[in-house]
């Protein structure tokens, strides 16, 4: 599970719903939560922060944690 993933999943968020929210098929968003070679975009992260009320910087700071 990717870092999107477990973000989503405690926040118990149905994807499916955030993926109609912000117009992609749902297996794009099950792809970015599951899949390590995944690419987020930033445009895909600022939606889904939107489409789920979080604050996008938020957001990047528990995706990319690991990254020096």
């Amino acid at each position: 599970m990717t870092r999107l993933g477990e973000y989503l999943e405690n926040r118990s968020i149905n994807k499916s719903d955030v993926a109609r929210k912000i117009g992609v098929m749902p297996q794009r968003l099950t792809e970015l939560t599951k899949n390590q070679g995944a690419h987020l975009r930033a445009n895909e992260l600022y939606l889904i922060a939107k489409a789920i009320g979080a604050d996008p910087c938020e957001m990047l700071d528990y995706v990319c944690q690991d990254l020096k």
